[in-house]
């Protein structure tokens, strides 16, 4: 089966890094965890050692509404540089995340969330890896 394999996604923050990843099929997006960046490194290492074949890496790309470069899309940048070099049998790719968190946020009230679960440091930044990677998966179906 060639076309068996997850794609990771992953929302990058200063503090925090969350991170989501697909079924084997690449139907549908699930949170993994909310991780140090440091920690997320060996997350990264360990999805691909132990939950592969991972097809690829979308990395959130963070941007102003009018589409101008943040301090979070030089981390951003930084990430992605890190994974490009690292994994080079691996398609590392950018995904617009403008909006992601806004709609991360929304779809947990809707899913009915408590405020305290949706406030809880990480929750956020997982969802948000996790719209990201279903965004990409409606954006790039053929991957």
């Amino acid at each position: 089966m060639a076309n068996f394999g997850r794609i990771l996604g992953i929302d990058v923050g200063g503090k925090r890094v969350g991170i989501a990843r697909t079924d084997f099929l690449r139907t549908v997006a699930n949170t993994v965890g909310t991780f140090s960046p440091e920690d997320s490194f060996i997350e990264v290492e360990r999805q691909i050692k132990e939950e592969g074949p991972i097809k690829a890496i979308v990395v959130g790309w963070p941007l102003t509404p009018d589409g101008e470069w943040t301090n979070a899309t030089q981390m951003a940048q930084e990430y992605f540089n890190y994974l490009q070099k690292r994994y080079k049998n691996i398609g590392i790719y950018k995904m617009d995340e403008r909006y992601s968190t806004k709609q991360a946020m929304e779809a947990m009230k809707e899913a009915g969330v408590s405020k305290k679960r949706r406030e809880k440091k990480g929750r956020l930044d997982q969802a948000s890896a996790a719209l990201i990677l279903q965004h990409f998966l409606e954006a790039y179906p053929e991957l």
